[in-house]
Protein backbone atom coordinates (compact mmCIF):
# COMPACT_ATOMS: atom_id res chain seq x y z
CA UNK A 1 0.00 0.00 0.00
CA UNK A 2 1.44 3.08 -1.37
CA UNK A 3 0.77 6.42 0.68
CA UNK A 4 -0.33 9.94 -1.23
CA UNK A 5 3.12 11.10 -1.44
CA UNK A 6 4.82 8.39 -3.33
CA UNK A 7 1.89 6.73 -5.15
CA UNK A 8 1.58 7.40 -8.94
CA UNK A 9 -1.53 6.29 -10.52
CA UNK A 10 -0.68 4.01 -13.64
CA UNK A 11 -2.22 4.67 -17.67
CA UNK A 12 -4.21 1.64 -16.47
CA UNK A 13 -5.92 0.88 -13.22
CA UNK A 14 -5.71 -3.28 -12.92
CA UNK A 15 -7.68 -5.01 -9.30
CA UNK A 16 -5.01 -6.01 -6.65
CA UNK A 17 -7.20 -8.20 -4.18
CA UNK A 18 -5.23 -7.55 -1.17
CA UNK A 19 -6.06 -3.73 -1.42
CA UNK A 20 -9.50 -2.40 0.67
CA UNK A 21 -8.78 -3.07 3.94
CA UNK A 22 -11.21 -5.14 5.89
CA UNK A 23 -13.71 -5.69 3.22
CA UNK A 24 -10.95 -6.91 0.69
CA UNK A 25 -12.36 -10.00 0.55
CA UNK A 26 -16.07 -9.09 -0.74
CA UNK A 27 -15.02 -6.14 -3.04
CA UNK A 28 -14.19 -7.16 -6.50
CA UNK A 29 -14.89 -4.28 -9.59
CA UNK A 30 -17.52 -6.54 -11.80
CA UNK A 31 -21.12 -7.18 -10.69
CA UNK A 32 -23.19 -10.56 -11.18
CA UNK A 33 -23.35 -13.75 -8.96
CA UNK A 34 -20.41 -15.79 -8.07
CA UNK A 35 -22.17 -18.99 -6.89
CA UNK A 36 -25.77 -20.36 -7.53
CA UNK A 37 -27.87 -19.90 -4.47
CA UNK A 38 -31.75 -20.08 -3.59
CA UNK A 39 -33.67 -17.70 -1.12
CA UNK A 40 -35.38 -18.76 1.37
CA UNK A 41 -39.24 -17.86 1.31
CA UNK A 42 -41.26 -17.64 4.27
CA UNK A 43 -45.18 -17.41 5.09
CA UNK A 44 -45.50 -13.46 4.98
CA UNK A 45 -46.09 -11.21 2.12
CA UNK A 46 -42.96 -9.37 2.59
CA UNK A 47 -39.87 -10.79 2.34
CA UNK A 48 -36.63 -9.03 3.53
CA UNK A 49 -33.43 -10.07 2.97
CA UNK A 50 -30.79 -7.57 4.81
CA UNK A 51 -28.29 -7.34 7.56
CA UNK A 52 -28.62 -4.69 10.79
CA UNK A 53 -26.50 -2.18 9.19
CA UNK A 54 -27.82 1.28 9.41
CA UNK A 55 -29.21 0.91 5.60
CA UNK A 56 -30.57 -2.72 6.94
CA UNK A 57 -32.10 -0.93 10.49
CA UNK A 58 -33.81 1.63 8.29
CA UNK A 59 -36.14 -1.46 6.52
CA UNK A 60 -36.89 -2.90 9.75
CA UNK A 61 -37.77 0.16 11.82
CA UNK A 62 -40.28 1.06 8.95
CA UNK A 63 -41.93 -2.18 8.99
CA UNK A 64 -42.32 -2.47 12.66
CA UNK A 65 -43.52 1.30 12.86
CA UNK A 66 -46.02 -0.26 10.09
CA UNK A 67 -46.64 -3.16 12.06
CA UNK A 68 -47.52 -0.80 15.10
CA UNK A 69 -49.81 1.08 13.20
CA UNK A 70 -52.05 -1.85 12.71
CA UNK A 71 -50.90 -2.44 9.11
CA UNK A 72 -51.35 -6.45 8.89
CA UNK A 73 -50.24 -6.51 5.97
CA UNK A 74 -46.31 -5.44 6.04
CA UNK A 75 -45.85 -8.80 7.91
CA UNK A 76 -42.65 -9.65 7.08
CA UNK A 77 -39.89 -12.61 7.02
CA UNK A 78 -36.71 -11.37 7.61
CA UNK A 79 -33.68 -13.18 6.41
CA UNK A 80 -30.35 -12.89 7.51
CA UNK A 81 -27.59 -11.92 4.68
CA UNK A 82 -24.25 -12.22 5.77
CA UNK A 83 -22.26 -9.54 3.85
CA UNK A 84 -18.81 -10.87 4.87
CA UNK A 85 -19.83 -14.05 3.64
CA UNK A 86 -20.60 -12.92 0.51
CA UNK A 87 -24.28 -14.19 0.90
CA UNK A 88 -24.91 -10.83 -1.33
CA UNK A 89 -23.28 -12.48 -4.36
CA UNK A 90 -25.87 -15.55 -4.35
CA UNK A 91 -27.73 -15.88 -7.74
CA UNK A 92 -31.09 -15.44 -5.56
CA UNK A 93 -30.03 -12.48 -4.29
CA UNK A 94 -28.63 -11.42 -7.25
CA UNK A 95 -31.54 -11.55 -8.81
CA UNK A 96 -33.70 -8.95 -6.41
CA UNK A 97 -31.01 -6.89 -6.28
CA UNK A 98 -28.45 -6.58 -9.07
CA UNK A 99 -25.98 -4.42 -7.03
CA UNK A 100 -25.30 -7.16 -4.08
CA UNK A 101 -26.11 -4.75 -1.34
CA UNK A 102 -28.88 -5.21 1.22
CA UNK A 103 -31.75 -4.74 1.75
CA UNK A 104 -33.33 -6.20 -0.71
CA UNK A 105 -37.36 -6.96 -0.65
CA UNK A 106 -39.93 -8.91 -2.66
CA UNK A 107 -43.21 -8.06 -2.03
CA UNK A 108 -45.43 -11.31 -2.64
CA UNK A 109 -48.72 -10.02 -1.85
CA UNK A 110 -49.01 -8.14 -5.50
CA UNK A 111 -50.01 -10.90 -8.39
CA UNK A 112 -46.91 -10.50 -9.64
CA UNK A 113 -43.86 -10.35 -7.04
CA UNK A 114 -42.19 -7.03 -6.63
CA UNK A 115 -38.68 -6.74 -6.33
CA UNK A 116 -37.23 -3.52 -4.42
CA UNK A 117 -33.59 -3.02 -4.03
CA UNK A 118 -31.96 0.27 -2.25
CA UNK A 119 -33.00 1.24 1.43
CA UNK A 120 -34.59 4.31 0.31
CA UNK A 121 -36.57 3.18 -2.89
CA UNK A 122 -38.07 0.43 0.07
CA UNK A 123 -38.82 2.98 2.63
CA UNK A 124 -41.06 4.77 -0.46
CA UNK A 125 -42.36 1.86 -1.73
CA UNK A 126 -44.14 0.86 1.91
CA UNK A 127 -44.57 4.47 2.21
CA UNK A 128 -46.89 4.57 -0.71
CA UNK A 129 -47.91 1.41 -0.55
CA UNK A 130 -49.09 1.20 3.03
CA UNK A 131 -50.19 5.19 2.97
CA UNK A 132 -48.05 5.85 6.27
CA UNK A 133 -45.08 8.00 7.10
CA UNK A 134 -44.89 10.30 4.23
CA UNK A 135 -46.98 13.51 4.14
CA UNK A 136 -50.14 14.27 1.78
CA UNK A 137 -49.37 17.96 1.86
CA UNK A 138 -47.46 18.91 -1.69
CA UNK A 139 -45.14 21.54 0.37
CA UNK A 140 -44.48 18.93 3.72
CA UNK A 141 -43.96 16.02 0.91
CA UNK A 142 -41.22 17.45 -0.86
CA UNK A 143 -39.31 18.44 2.44
CA UNK A 144 -39.61 14.69 3.42
CA UNK A 145 -38.32 13.60 0.13
CA UNK A 146 -35.93 16.25 -0.08
CA UNK A 147 -34.28 14.63 3.09
CA UNK A 148 -34.37 11.10 1.81
CA UNK A 149 -32.77 11.97 -0.90
CA UNK A 150 -30.11 13.82 1.16
CA UNK A 151 -29.13 10.60 3.40
CA UNK A 152 -29.45 8.45 -0.01
CA UNK A 153 -26.59 11.11 -1.25
CA UNK A 154 -24.57 12.00 1.84
CA UNK A 155 -24.23 8.86 4.01
CA UNK A 156 -21.70 7.39 1.14
CA UNK A 157 -19.06 9.91 2.32
CA UNK A 158 -20.08 8.98 5.84
CA UNK A 159 -19.76 5.46 5.50
CA UNK A 160 -17.26 5.02 2.26
CA UNK A 161 -15.57 8.33 3.12
CA UNK A 162 -14.88 9.00 6.74
CA UNK A 163 -15.83 5.61 8.41
CA UNK A 164 -13.84 3.79 5.87
CA UNK A 165 -10.64 6.06 5.83
CA UNK A 166 -11.08 6.49 9.59
CA UNK A 167 -11.91 2.98 11.02
CA UNK A 168 -11.76 0.21 8.03
CA UNK A 169 -8.48 1.75 5.72
CA UNK A 170 -4.97 -0.77 6.33
CA UNK A 171 -2.84 2.58 6.18
CA UNK A 172 -4.48 6.15 8.12
CA UNK A 173 -4.25 8.65 5.39
CA UNK A 174 -4.13 12.46 6.82
CA UNK A 175 -5.72 14.10 3.78
CA UNK A 176 -8.15 11.45 3.39
CA UNK A 177 -9.52 11.56 7.05
CA UNK A 178 -9.25 14.83 7.14
CA UNK A 179 -11.62 15.56 3.88
CA UNK A 180 -14.36 13.13 5.48
CA UNK A 181 -14.24 14.28 8.94
CA UNK A 182 -14.53 17.82 7.47
CA UNK A 183 -17.62 16.88 5.42
CA UNK A 184 -19.03 14.58 8.01
CA UNK A 185 -18.93 17.46 10.43
CA UNK A 186 -20.40 19.53 8.03
CA UNK A 187 -23.43 16.97 7.74
CA UNK A 188 -24.07 17.20 11.12
CA UNK A 189 -24.19 21.12 10.86
CA UNK A 190 -26.70 20.91 8.44
CA UNK A 191 -29.31 18.68 10.32
CA UNK A 192 -28.51 20.71 13.52
CA UNK A 193 -29.68 23.67 11.96
CA UNK A 194 -32.73 22.13 10.70
CA UNK A 195 -33.40 20.18 13.82
CA UNK A 196 -33.03 23.35 15.32
CA UNK A 197 -36.59 24.67 13.32
CA UNK A 198 -38.91 21.83 13.71
CA UNK A 199 -38.79 18.32 15.65
CA UNK A 200 -38.56 16.25 12.54
CA UNK A 201 -36.71 16.85 9.62
CA UNK A 202 -39.73 17.14 7.10
CA UNK A 203 -41.21 19.56 9.82
CA UNK A 204 -43.80 18.27 13.31
CA UNK A 205 -44.37 15.06 11.42
CA UNK A 206 -41.83 11.65 12.01
CA UNK A 207 -41.63 10.42 8.53
CA UNK A 208 -39.72 8.43 5.98
CA UNK A 209 -37.02 10.89 6.25
CA UNK A 210 -36.14 10.35 9.68
CA UNK A 211 -36.27 6.84 9.35
CA UNK A 212 -34.01 6.76 6.56
CA UNK A 213 -31.38 9.55 8.49
CA UNK A 214 -31.30 8.21 11.99
CA UNK A 215 -29.26 5.10 11.87
CA UNK A 216 -26.34 6.47 10.18
CA UNK A 217 -26.67 10.56 12.02
CA UNK A 218 -28.57 9.21 15.18
CA UNK A 219 -26.16 6.68 15.82
CA UNK A 220 -22.73 8.70 14.66
CA UNK A 221 -24.39 12.02 17.35
CA UNK A 222 -24.64 9.20 20.20
CA UNK A 223 -20.74 8.58 19.26
CA UNK A 224 -21.70 4.77 18.61
CA UNK A 225 -20.38 4.90 14.80
CA UNK A 226 -16.88 3.94 13.84
CA UNK A 227 -15.71 4.84 17.32
CA UNK A 228 -15.34 8.73 16.77
CA UNK A 229 -17.65 10.43 19.16
CA UNK A 230 -14.68 12.51 20.89
CA UNK A 231 -12.83 12.83 17.14
CA UNK A 232 -15.45 14.53 15.84
CA UNK A 233 -17.00 16.07 18.66
CA UNK A 234 -20.36 15.34 18.75
CA UNK A 235 -21.63 16.23 21.86
CA UNK A 236 -21.28 19.80 20.22
CA UNK A 237 -24.59 18.60 17.91
CA UNK A 238 -27.57 18.77 20.48
CA UNK A 239 -30.56 19.10 18.47
CA UNK A 240 -30.00 16.27 16.66
CA UNK A 241 -29.40 14.99 19.95
CA UNK A 242 -32.56 15.35 20.92
CA UNK A 243 -34.40 14.25 17.86
CA UNK A 244 -32.13 10.82 17.98
CA UNK A 245 -33.31 10.66 21.59
CA UNK A 246 -36.60 10.58 20.50
CA UNK A 247 -36.44 8.50 17.97
CA UNK A 248 -34.98 5.84 20.15
CA UNK A 249 -37.52 6.24 22.47
CA UNK A 250 -40.53 4.68 20.32
CA UNK A 251 -41.08 0.66 20.58
CA UNK A 252 -40.60 0.03 17.26
CA UNK A 253 -37.61 1.53 16.59
CA UNK A 254 -36.33 -0.12 19.94
CA UNK A 255 -37.50 -3.66 17.61
CA UNK A 256 -36.49 -2.85 14.59
CA UNK A 257 -33.22 -2.55 15.36
CA UNK A 258 -32.27 -5.84 16.62
CA UNK A 259 -33.45 -7.61 13.55
CA UNK A 260 -30.73 -9.10 11.42
CA UNK A 261 -28.62 -7.73 13.96
CA UNK A 262 -25.22 -10.37 14.72
CA UNK A 263 -23.06 -8.15 17.21
CA UNK A 264 -23.28 -6.28 20.59
CA UNK A 265 -24.84 -7.18 23.28
CA UNK A 266 -27.15 -10.53 22.76
CA UNK A 267 -30.25 -9.46 24.25
CA UNK A 268 -30.30 -6.59 21.14
CA UNK A 269 -29.85 -9.92 17.92
CA UNK A 270 -32.31 -11.16 16.72
CA UNK A 271 -30.58 -12.91 13.57
CA UNK A 272 -34.00 -13.76 12.33
CA UNK A 273 -37.63 -12.19 12.09
CA UNK A 274 -40.40 -14.46 11.32
CA UNK A 275 -43.35 -13.33 13.77
CA UNK A 276 -43.99 -10.58 16.34
CA UNK A 277 -43.29 -13.02 19.28
CA UNK A 278 -39.48 -13.72 18.06
CA UNK A 279 -38.57 -10.62 20.38
CA UNK A 280 -39.63 -12.65 22.98
CA UNK A 281 -38.33 -15.59 22.16
CA UNK A 282 -35.34 -15.97 19.52
CA UNK A 283 -32.72 -13.26 20.79
CA UNK A 284 -29.73 -14.81 21.21
CA UNK A 285 -29.62 -14.11 24.91
CA UNK A 286 -33.09 -16.25 25.04
CA UNK A 287 -31.12 -18.51 22.55
CA UNK A 288 -28.24 -19.80 25.13
CA UNK A 289 -30.48 -20.19 27.63
CA UNK A 290 -30.13 -19.93 31.13
CA UNK A 291 -26.23 -20.24 32.34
Amino acid sequence: MNDSSSYTPPSIWSWTKENGGRFANINRPTAGPTHAKELPVGRHPLQLYSLGTPNGVKVTVMLEELLALGHAGAEYDAWLIRINDGDQFGSGFVSINPNSKIPALMDRSEPTPVRVFESGAILLYLAEKFGAFLPVNINARAECLSWLFWQMGSAPFLGGGFGHFYAYAPTKIEYAIDRYAMEAKRQLDVLDRRLAESPYLAGDDYTIADIAVWPWYGTLAKGQLYGSGEFLQVQEYTNVLRWTDQIAARPAVQRGRKVNRTWGQPSTQLHERHDAIDFDTKTQDKLAGPR
